[in-house]
């Protein structure tokens, strides 16, 4: 491995950049895909852009890139707008793409690979940066493999490796570990971390996957049908949702309905505070399966046990619970005896639990 200054030295690598988003609005015919969207991505910072498939996430990512022109709204780096008239084309924007399947020549070897957005520099240099990437993320001794002979996540490494040879302003990821493997995937996502960290790019990531986000990034925007709905660090998200839809994005939730009465919502397991509800609001009260756990004296909730699921370290309970109309899930540690047909105790931790009006998402 060479020093991090060392190969920002040797590949020319651009200060670090401020991404900035106002109002950015694009539609495909009749269908609206970004809708006013609004993001600021700090200089060395790591956002993912996360939401499920067709929310505009990829899209977004190739109007920052300049291969989409948004209908109105403003794309910026560094305070400088690079989108319409007069703006900066997407070659001379410094933004370095890594696509889902990372389009490797198969005719190239990795390190030709690795030097193909540097045809402009001299012969040695780019060499020189390409041997500096490949040996970031510990693929030097591949240089002369061709990517056919590559496993998946090599050649997931062998496309950052190319992404960042040019010393990108602002990185873009698109999906870059939907094709692995969970073993693989874990591996690699950690080894990309590491690299992001020390070349200290701006990066931004798409990403469907919730733990991917979590893992990974500084900030998570949360997006839903061309909207940005929510946008914090991960905890902020999974602790704070803005929305229903926010809080169920990351997990499945025990969902319960009530009414607001004098200022709490009885549920089953208790009452719960709803400041800021009106008398006789319909209320649902959402918590997450990690909130419920079983009663180590035998009381609590009373709730049977319909199903035990084995996952190894632990195993899933589901029990269906008096005054509860759909099943409760709950994780016991390795070694539990419980199994179905047998009566449990059930207890929540209320104080985690959101409170959104029924009806809104």
């Amino acid at each position: 491995m060479v020093e991090d200054g060392m190969i920002a030295e040797r590949t020319g690598a651009a200060a670090q950049v401020r991404l900035h988003l106002d109002a950015v609005c694009l539609s495909f015919g009749r269908t609206r895909v970004l809708d006013a969207v609004d993001l600021t991505v700090e200089a060395g910072e790591i956002v993912a852009l996360l939401g499920d498939s067709g929310c505009g996430k990829s899209t977004l990512l190739r109007v920052v890139a300049g291969l989409e022109q948004p209908d109105s709204g403003t794309v910026s780096l560094d305070g400088v707008v690079v989108n319409g008239r007069g703006g900066v084309p997407a070659e001379g924007r410094g933004v370095g793409l890594m696509f889902q399947d990372y389009a490797l020549f198969p005719h190239l070897t990795v390190a030709e690979n690795v030097r193909f957005g540097l045809h402009r520099r001299p012969a040695a240099q780019a060499q020189a940066i390409a041997q500096a990437r490949l040996d970031q993320v510990g693929l030097a001794a591949r240089a002369e493999s061709y990517p056919g002979t590559l496993s998946g996540g090599e050649s997931q490494r062998v496309a950052l490796a190319r992404a960042l040879a040019p010393g990108p302003r602002i990185l873009l990821l698109d999906e870059p570990f939907s094709n692995l493997d969970r073993r693989t995937r874990d591996h690699v996502r950690a080894d990309t971390l590491s690299v992001l960290r020390a070349s200290g790019t701006t990066t931004l990531l798409v990403t469907h996957d919730a733990d991917e986000a979590l893992a990974l990034c500084d900030r998570i925007a949360l997006m839903r049908a061309g909207r940005i709905v929510q946008v914090g660090s991960g905890e902020d998200l999974y602790r704070r949702p803005a929305t229903h839809f926010a809080a169920r994005f990351f997990t499945d939730l025990v969902e319960i309905d009530g009414r607001c009465r004098d200022g709490v919502v009885e549920t089953p397991f208790g009452p719960v505070p709803a400041p800021g509800f009106a008398a006789g609001e319909a209320v649902l009260v959402c918590l997450r399966p990690e909130a419920i756990r079983l009663a180590a004296d035998g009381g609590g909730l009373r709730a049977t046990v319909v199903e035990r699921r084995f996952l190894g370290s632990r195993a899933i309970l589901v029990a269906m619970a008096q005054g509860m109309p759909v099943p409760v899930s709950l994780a016991v540690p390795h070694g539990d005896a419980t199994v179905p047909g047998d009566t449990i105790g059930l207890r929540a931790d209320l104080d985690g639990g959101f409170l959104f009006r029924r009806g809104e998402d």
